[in-house]
């Protein structure tokens, strides 16, 4: 589903991606992990196409998409959440997914008119909220939800692109114990209907739902494997997990 080879960028002397050699199967959840500075939210911004590399390829899906700007990607199934959210808080829960689902079917925009309205956009929104678990939310207003609610918004979203691919750029961040748990057990439910690329710190997580793990240290893709065999890796504990670990 998606094969980068050799993604490099850099910001002056700091390279934050070096020379990053990742693959994602079909219907596969592959994590990546890292130590803060590690350079994964430049990674995964620049598989989305909010970030030019410098040098490398990004091809998606047999497609190389290097050159291509984050609508074009998006419109070929590449959809990202971000590690800050990114909802409309003046907007209802439904409005927002609304919106979500006028943007992937090219529908005319008049500012927030069509979504509001507009049956054929609102009818699969309420759907995709069920889907998340917020069904029962869908009139509120996202000003009045929660900080895991809001993680659960945008999840629905990006699932309103209609993806092949999905980019969850630390979908637990800021998430309390109780709100993390309900998250996993979503995230979950879209193993093998999805291929996804999770971007995350809570190990927990990473350990339940990924088929695959790489660990990202310095730019650099340092080991790839099964949850397994990362977990039991020195070199990673040394790198990332900590030795007592």
């Amino acid at each position: 589903m998606l094969e980068v080879r050799g993604l490099t960028k850099s910001y002056g002397a700091l390279r934050a991606s070096d020379g990053i050699d990742f693959d994602v199967r079909a219907g596969e959840t592959h994590a990546v992990i890292g130590p803060n500075g590690a350079g994964k939210t430049t990674f995964i911004s620049q598989l989305a196409g909010d970030l030019r590399p410098d040098a490398g390829r990004i091809v998606f899906a047999g497609e190389d998409v290097t050159q291509l700007r984050a609508p074009r990607r998006a419109r070929k199934g590449l959809a990202r959440s971000f590690q800050i959210t990114s909802v409309y808080n003046e907007f209802t829960a439904l409005d927002n997914v609304a919106l979500a689902v006028q943007a992937r079917s090219s529908h005319s925009f008049r500012f927030w008119r069509d979504a509001r309205r507009d049956p054929a956009l609102r009818e699969p929104a309420r759907r995709l909220l069920d889907e998340v678990g917020l069904g029962a939310r869908a009139d509120l207003l996202a000003a009045s939800m929660s900080h895991g609610e809001h993680r659960q918004l945008e999840v629905a979203m990006a699932l309103a692109l209609e993806p092949r691919l999905l980019l969850l750029d630390e979908p637990m961040a800021g998430m309390g114990a109780k709100e993390s748990q309900r998250m996993i057990g979503f995230l979950g439910t879209l193993k093998g209907r999805y291929s996804i690329v999770l971007v995350e710190h809570d190990m927990d997580a990473v350990f339940r739902l990924a088929d695959r793990v790489s660990v990202l240290v310095y730019g650099r893709v340092i080991a790839t494997g099964a949850p397994e065999a990362i977990r039991a890796s020195a070199e990673v504990r040394a790198a990332y997990l900590g030795e007592e670990s």
